[in-house]
């Protein structure tokens, strides 16, 4: 479990505001570097930024996901169909990890099977029957993606048809679950 003074997000919020005031002193010049008290106060700075990312978790998996939309895009453009399914595959995976971090104090899991994610976080439960079948049409993407023995077989059911429907699915399951961080 995460450390969190007061063990609630906004006393991170109040310990984050305080090592802002001491950091201000610091560049101020009104507490000396050199000081025994410096390391002291540096762990407590240093321990209040670890709030601060305990914080920003679902901001963090939010952006990696609009990136991740953003390159599969990318890869839309280029003609590079395979990748596009890879990416609406990574997409759906880190705004699973931030419905995760906005739903349980512990880190999302290191874990690229999206049913998986989806079921211990609650989120399947609120799926309709039409987004867990994008989910399992997807998943098998991240997979197929990065072994050459595959691709041949996957790629021949990717087109720019189909990969505008992923891309366009993707993009609204995203931001169905946006809607409920």
């Amino acid at each position: 479990m995460p450390l969190k003074p007061h063990g609630t997000l906004a006393g991170c919020e109040k310990m984050i505001n305080f090592a802002q005031a001491i950091s201000s002193q610091i560049v101020g010049k009104q507490i000396q570097t050199s000081s025994p008290k410096w390391m002291s106060v540096f762990y407590f700075i240093h321990f209040a930024y670890i709030c601060r990312m305990e914080l920003d978790r679902v901001k963090y998996w939010t952006n990696v996901s609009d990136y991740d939309l953003e390159t599969a895009e990318a890869m839309y453009s280029t003609g590079r169909w395979l990748y596009v399914g890879f990416m609406c595959h990574q997409t759906l995976e880190k705004i699973f990890k931030a419905y995760w971090c906005s739903k349980k104090e512990e880190n999302a899991p290191m874990s690229h099977n999206l049913l998986n994610i989806a079921q211990a976080c609650g989120l399947n439960a609120l799926f309709s029957s039409e987004q867990i079948m994008l989910i399992s049409e997807i998943m098998p993407l991240n997979i197929e993606a990065r072994y050459p023995s595959y691709k041949e077989a996957v790629g021949k059911g990717l087109n720019q048809e189909k990969c505008r429907e992923l891309v366009n699915k993707t993009r609204e399951l995203q931001q169905w679950i946006k809607d409920r961080l």
